[in-house]
């Protein structure tokens, strides 16, 4: 199997296409990357900027460039020695616009006679007989509405399909509408009534039937095609939670592929690792991303913005377990309804206890689940202690929790044994876990938000060097060529912005004081401040991020609060609260007073947060597994949630920044401003990491921690990869307030290792000393001489 030593991450679109990518290609083999990582590329709902909601399975998305531009970038990437990854979506296609998808089309149009029946999962009898479709709005009568033009049936800009016979003339639309497969019903009653899996709570994006054979066979055509013409070498597979049997879906694909290179976005939760029988090199590294972030968090931060989050919340303090329990059964029993609903239906006849208290049990299982999923067996203890959980927080519904797990798979010791609703409940509590915790926790959890990002768990505040380390060679153990991830498509903050947040744990007085004072100017400007949390994320989303453009803060910010689903929301949200935090946005930008205050902070937080930066770059660029660099942040590129980290990037300007560097101009090698204002700096970091994993993967072949001594020793962190090594930085405020480093000493094995940055050579007898080693910049990469 063909394994990359690194990617690198296009977002493929209509505007960076497959052509433009492989123009791209010459950059990105010069900065040192292994292999181009693309975004889907599969045909999607027109102008879709991620292509996600893919439409046609069996060609390439015209938009992003065809099959002739796939042609064009594999050729482009075979010429520079490059491998080609790319990432699809096997759980579920677009139906936003019902015609440009064939088979939605057909569904809807002949129903259960339909060729592509079988391929969306969809509980006919749940809909008598028809398919749901929740798009009509609130008036009296939407469907007076209705129109019959072209041969198909409108309501407004939606179009759907006319069944055979359906319609003569004279008809008025609401009979025929009456005579469809598909029922048109207020957009309110999607999630409770719903009655086809869909991804999460997106009614636009129907869950597909992967786990059958010939729906498999259809929807993979297209990708089965890439391997047999070698136009693509690997594979990321989009939200393996989502289908019936991962286990078994990667067993297919594996035939298909010919068991080439893949990883799966899934997301381990502490302590949890991947079944070892998946045909999958391991996951998209989200769990690297976390210990990265919590070994540079420092730990005595944590009283203080604790005391500051009780504060904000007037004296109740947030308890992570209660509250990811809360808004994990707030999601059963609203945005995801219809899926328990549907697990209700599912329960044998004779289950023994009322529709009301089955739903009350899955629900209250859902809530208390630790883990995204099982793969039973594979998992059941992570089943079983959820079972417990539920029962100890509703005692009075014991006896029916107990009747569930005998039908959810406790007891099976394969897929064949288990029930309908155990396979079913397995692709829910993902859906539950990832709405109620991404989705809303992580944006009510404020306390510290670098730590509230996918795949971690924010009740870990920090790890220490030694746990650090324990899993680091835990992973070169167990798979070595899994992905390692710090910013991606769906990370809520880039790594640029949770290295300067990350400050915030070794300046949280400091931070205090600027929320109470912010606060005290806004009231006393008139503006009302309800949500004493939210502030403070979006506070330090503006801190993390500065400079920024207010829209960019604005966006962020109603993003966020109407996730977190507390003074707003995006369903019936409060606009009193959206026009006061509106107001305070503003007050914060345009008040000379308010936005010196927000400056004053940044001024102090830039070279600390920069050294943060540095420091996770080189870590996760030299972990055991497989670094990718998500397009742009080669440079310092300070981007939030999505879309705004799906914004465009301007590669002339890296290229030339490459070609200034290699060419040792003055300025871009050899010394460092404290503040890289230009981001030679990480592209320095990233290009001669990259480039010495490509050339050299011999010296990345096992993981031993270096032991640092001397009075400040906690201040740095390294480990030696098998004759490459990496020594970072770590809580640089405490270490400039300690005046610098003085006598510590990393110890490297005897001999002279060469810091690939600064090209000077450092010949260790016992160690090397840090005041030394790190002068120019707070991290060093080092090789080997003799190696």
């Amino acid at each position: 199997m063909l394994t990359p030593t690194s990617t690198y991450r296009l977002q493929i679109t209509s505007q960076q296409d497959l052509f433009r990518a492989a123009e791209l290609v010459p950059y990105l083999k010069r900065l040192g990357a292994d292999w181009v990582y693309l975004s889907p590329i599969l045909r999607a709902t027109s102008g879709s900027d991620h292509g996600y909601d893919v439409t046609d399975p069996t060609e390439i998305d015209p938009e992003r460039g065809g099959a002739d531009g796939l042609a064009a970038l594999s050729a482009a990437a075979r010429d520079a020695g490059m491998g080609v990854v790319v990432d699809i979506v096997p759980n579920h296609q677009g139906v936003a616009v019902p015609q440009e998808n064939p088979w939605w089309w057909s569904l809807l149009k002949d129903g259960k006679n339909s060729p592509h029946a079988d391929s969306f999962d969809v509980a006919w009898d749940a809909g008598h007989g028809k398919l749901l479709i929740p798009v009509l709005g609130d008036g009296d009568d939407e469907l007076a509405a209705l129109t019959v033009e072209d041969g198909a049936l409108r309501y407004y800009e939606n179009v759907y399909p006319l069944a055979e016979g359906s319609y003569q003339e004279g008809d008025s639309p609401q009979e025929a509408h009456a005579k469809q497969n598909y029922e048109l019903v207020n957009w309110r009653r999607g999630d409770s009534e719903l009655n086809y899996r869909r991804f999460f709570t997106v009614t636009t994006l129907a869950g597909v039937r992967v786990e059958d054979q010939k729906v498999f066979d259809e929807s993979h055509v297209e990708v089965r095609r890439w391997f047999d013409e070698k136009l693509v070498d690997g594979l990321r597979i989009d939200h393996p939670d989502g289908v019936r049997d991962p286990e078994d879906y990667l067993e297919k694909l594996a035939d298909v592929t010919g068991g080439a290179w893949t990883t799966v976005e899934k997301i381990l939760e502490p302590g949890e690792s991947l079944p070892q029988q998946w045909k999958t090199a391991g996951t998209t590294g989200y769990d690297s991303l976390g210990w990265i972030d919590r070994v540079l968090t420092n730990p005595e931060g944590h009283y203080e913005l604790a005391s500051l989050d009780t504060k904000l919340r007037e004296g109740d303090p947030v308890r992570w377990e209660e509250l990811i329990h809360d808004t994990k059964r707030r999601m059963a029993d609203v945005g995801l309804a219809a899926e328990v609903h549907r697990l209700v239906r599912n329960l044998p006849e004779n289950f023994g206890h009322s529709d009301e208290q089955a739903y009350d049990g899955l629900a209250e299982i859902l809530a208390n689940f630790p883990v995204y999923r099982t793969y039973l067996p594979f998992g059941v203890d992570y089943q079983r202690e959820a079972v417990a959980a539920a029962k100890k927080a509703r005692p009075e519904l014991s006896a029916v929790i107990d009747d569930l797990a005998a039908v959810l798979g406790d007891a099976a010791a394969s897929v064949e044994e288990m029930t309908e609703v155990a396979k079913r409940f397995q692709q829910t509590s993902g859906m539950i876990m990832a709405k109620g915790v991404e989705d809303t926790a992580f944006y009510r959890f404020t306390k510290l938000t670098s730590l509230t990002e996918v795949g971690g768990d924010p009740s870990v505040f920090s790890l220490t060097p030694a746990e650090f380390h324990e899993l680091a060679a835990q992973r070169q153990r167990e798979s070595p060529d899994t992905m390692n991830a710090l910013t991606t498509h769906d990370t809520k903050r880039s790594a640029s912005v949770r290295a300067r947040i990350t400050v915030l744990s070794e300046s949280a007085k400091a931070w205090s004081e600027v929320l109470a004072t912010l606060y005290s100017r806004a009231r006393d400007a008139g503006i009302s401040l309800q949500d004493g949390p939210a502030i403070n994320l979006v506070l330090q989303a503006i801190v993390g991020a500065w400079p920024l453009e207010r829209d960019r803060a604005m966006d962020y910010a109603m993003k966020a609060v109407r996730e977190a689903s507390v003074a707003t929301a995006w369903v019936d949200g409060d606009e009193e609260f959206e026009k006061e935090l509106t107001r305070f946005i503003d007050f914060v930008f345009t008040n000379p007073r308010a936005r010196g205050i927000v400056e004053g902070f940044v001024e102090r937080a830039t070279a600390p947060g920069w050294s943060n930066g540095m420091a996770a770059t080189a870590l996760q660029l030299t972990l055991p597994g497989v670094p990718d660099v998500y397009q742009g942040q080669e440079l310092w590129e300070p981007s939030l949630v999505d879309p705004d980290n799906r914004r465009p990037v301007d590669f002339e300007v890296r290229d030339e920044l490459l070609t200034a560097l290699d060419s040792g101009l003055p300025g871009t090698d050899g010394g460092s401003p404290s503040v890289d204002e230009t981001g030679a700096a990480r592209m320095l970091l990233t290009s001669r990491a990259l480039r010495l994993r490509r050339e050299h993967p011999e010296l990345f072949t096992g993981y031993e921690p270096l032991k640092i001594t001397g009075a400040l020793a906690d201040h740095a962190l390294g480990f030696d990869r098998g004759g490459a090594a990496t020594v970072v930085t770590r809580f640089p405020v405490g270490l400039t307030k300690a005046g610098g480093w003085t006598d510590e000493t990393v110890n490297l094995s005897d001999g002279d290792w060469e810091d690939i940055l600064t090209r000077r050579t450092f010949t260790s007898t016992g160690g090397v000393q840090l005041a030394e080693l790190l002068d120019i910049y707070p991290v060093a990469l080092l090789r080997r001489k003799d190696r």
